[in-house]
């Protein structure tokens, strides 16, 4: 298979130096500022984004070391599928957060909301839109009734 690389477009600046202590969800980290600094080759690509009051973040969790098919999740006693949690510890570390977008300047964003590390590389960033990408959801898995258990529990 060919290999495949990226470039990041930004930096995350976050309040958390390290995964330590760190919300270990958007929804845990509410009301947490950050920022997202644009390098100045792909600032352009910030016009029209202040309309939105959410965005998509994807980026490389660079401190992520190796993984397993089988992990035990946040808060959880039992071990699970990979691909069936959100472990930041993946074949291709790749994340994704939503964000509030508080607003958006010449440099980069200001955003709400982080659970990222200070330094972690922006892959791409896109317009989040609930008739877009809020689904009604049917099922969810082995996490139904769990989810409020991380809701409930501050990160730090």
């Amino acid at each position: 298979m060919q290999e495949i690389r990226y470039t990041p477009i930004g930096t995350v600046r976050s309040p958390f130096l390290s995964p330590k202590n760190m919300p270990v969800q958007p929804l845990q980290g509410r009301g947490i500022k950050g920022k997202i600094e644009i390098y100045p080759e792909y600032r352009e690509c910030l016009r029209d984004l202040d309309g939105f009051s959410h965005i998509i973040v994807l980026f490389h969790l660079h401190l992520s070391k190796g993984w397993k098919p089988v992990v035990r999740p946040h808060l959880e006693e039992m071990e699970r599928g990979l691909f069936s949690t959100r472990s930041p510890h993946r074949p291709n570390p790749i994340g994704l957060s939503v964000v509030r977008l508080v607003s958006v300047e010449d440099w980069g964003m200001n955003i709400e909301d982080i659970d990222m590390v200070d330094g972690t590389p922006v892959l791409d960033i896109k317009p989040y839109s609930r008739e877009l990408n809020g689904f009604e959801e049917e099922k969810n898995g082995w996490m139904k009734g769990r989810i409020g258990k991380l809701r409930d529990k501050k990160p730090y």
